[in-house]
């Protein structure tokens, strides 16, 4: 059993997002870098702190969102979950990583401004392919009982 830690950070990209396949699944990794800004109390100027860097993966339909929005330099607001795993290097030491498994992604628009694009629906259904009128009920509330 893993440990769920939900996080929420807000970094600029720090290289195009990489996208691929694995096993059947779309993904989308990157890094976002996270700096603190803070007022330097003796010269009353705005300084920043030293970053923190953070790799982030996504899947299937975001993989492919993230893939065609975002690049090098953006801002970006991240949801999701702080993961760890553990490997051996080249050279045979262990190793521990960690990794945000987004849920969602999107523009920060403190410094900027984004227009939302819809995709079409995931899936075929009948609401979503049909060219007629639709049939939808009607609720007067007139039988039900209270």
């Amino acid at each position: 059993m893993s440990t769920r830690i939900p996080v929420n950070l807000e970094g600029n990209i720090t290289a195009d997002p990489e996208f691929g396949t694995s096993n059947g699944t779309d993904f989308a990794r990157f890094s976002i870098a996270v700096n603190e800004r803070r007022r330097n109390e003796e010269t009353n100027e705005w300084e920043n702190g030293e970053p923190v860097f953070h790799r982030v993966v996504v899947f299937n339909r975001l993989a492919h969102n993230i893939a065609a929005s975002v690049h090098k330099g953006d801002t970006v607001l991240v949801n999701g979950d702080l993961r760890f795993n553990n490997y051996t290097d080249k050279d045979g030491n262990a190793r521990e990583g960690r990794e945000i498994v987004a849920s969602s992604v999107g523009p920060s628009l403190r410094f900027a401004t984004a227009t939302v694009v819809s995709n079409p629906p995931k899936v075929n259904s009948p609401a979503a392919s049909a060219t007629g009128p639709v049939a939808t009920p009607e609720a007067t509330g007139a039988d039900i009982a209270r």
